[in-house]
């Protein structure tokens, strides 16, 4: 064989392998119709409610209350901001939902995404923006012990906003991150903002922007990586067409540029949690268009590949918006929008569902 037939196999072999890790770290679009697409198994599969005071609803949240029991929040009202949109919540205690009650309002405009949140003194604190759109908003909060009381409403500081849609981190240390963006008309981008005082006083560092895309990441999520390394996952425009990422090595002090991932993003909202093993656990949409499918993907690499996409909900429709915790019992719980009419609630057992890939994985940096 001459040395030419040579270069050219390995160059013929070369191709082959190549088009073979691109097909297995870009998955068709429609998870629906993917080989690589699964069912999630789930322990519980429920709207937390079928009938509600309120035409539409979005943007639900989720956190495991001191005695076990999940609380759920999402903002309802005629159709998103509009005056009549209010942070709505429910309780799940055994095996029930209470019905929606109110727990925010702010006169005259609407509220937008609520964020639950339990610090290390076990108390709850709702955060929600409210304003008549996302350049006007402000950051406003509400304390609990039992999900059921609520304190006073208290503001954030001019130019904070708080959890801007994901849940805050604890950080080794005890401070608090919690994940921000601003959407201007020509500008988007995230934020981090730090609390060593329990949350009552933060500050703010950033921008983090995709560099040459001023338009560009909004409402990240996050987890820490180790003792003051942080990774973020962010929202992008479809310009972009990826959730991207970004890294902090102080705890969210300063970052490095955000860069998409090879994980698709239709403008539309994602939410991550790192689970007691190390695993990430990703719910997001796996298409560069439109709100369905919805899909959870996991990470045991902190995001540097990922299993193939599961399948939360493939039918048409908008499915959207979620939220993920991991319980105290080792359950991960989602909620999410479901055709902007309810919240939809899943459990899945992780050790149960998710299965690594024997041949490789898909999803970090291109």
């Amino acid at each position: 064989m001459t040395a030419r037939q040579i270069s050219r196999i390995c160059k013929s072999a070369r191709m082959v392998c190549g088009i073979a890790v691109a097909a297995w770290a870009f998955p068709p679009t429609s998870a629906a119709q993917s080989p690589l697409a699964r069912k999630i198994p789930t322990m519980t599969a429920e709207f937390i409610f079928v009938q509600a005071p309120f035409e539409q609803c979005h943007a639900s949240t989720l956190v495991e209350l001191p005695n076990g029991d999940l609380l759920a929040a999402w903002f309802g009202g005629l159709r998103e901001g509009d005056p009549s949109v209010a942070v709505w919540g429910a309780q799940r205690s055994k095996s029930s939902w209470s019905k929606p009650r109110r727990l925010a309002r702010e006169p005259g405009v609407p509220c937008w995404n609520p964020v639950l949140f339990r610090d290390r003194r076990d108390r709850i604190l709702l955060f929600y923006k409210y304003g008549s759109s996302p350049q006007t908003w402000r950051g406003a909060y509400r304390t609990s012990r039992d999900g059921k009381t609520w304190s006073p409403p208290s503001y954030l500081a001019a130019g904070l906003l708080g959890p801007i849609k994901n849940k805050p981190i604890i950080l080794s240390n005890g401070d608090v991150l919690a994940g921000s963006s601003v959407e201007t008309a020509s500008t988007w981008q995230c934020w981090a903002e730090r609390s060593s005082d329990q949350c009552l006083t933060w500050t703010r560092y950033g921008p983090i922007v995709v560099p040459g895309v001023p338009y560009g990441v909004i409402q990240p999520t996050m987890w820490e990586v180790a003792p003051e390394h942080v990774k973020m996952l962010m929202r992008s425009t479809q310009q972009i067409g990826f959730i991207c990422e970004a890294t902090s090595v102080d705890g969210g002090r300063t970052w490095g540029p955000a860069k998409p991932t090879t994980l698709p993003n239709p403008n539309s909202g994602i939410d991550a949690v790192k689970m007691t093993d190390g695993t990430v656990a990703l719910v997001y949409n796996h298409t560069k268009s439109g709100r369905s499918p919805l899909n959870i993907a996991f990470s045991r690499d902190n995001g540097i590949s990922w299993s193939p996409p599961y399948v939360l909900e493939d039918e048409p429709g908008e499915y959207s918006y979620p939220a993920i915790i991991q319980t105290r019992d080792g359950m991960l719980h989602v909620a999410y929008t479901w055709q902007r009419r309810r919240i939809k609630h899943v459990a899945i057992d992780p050790s149960a569902a998710f299965k690594p890939p024997q041949h490789g994985a898909h999803g970090g940096s291109p």
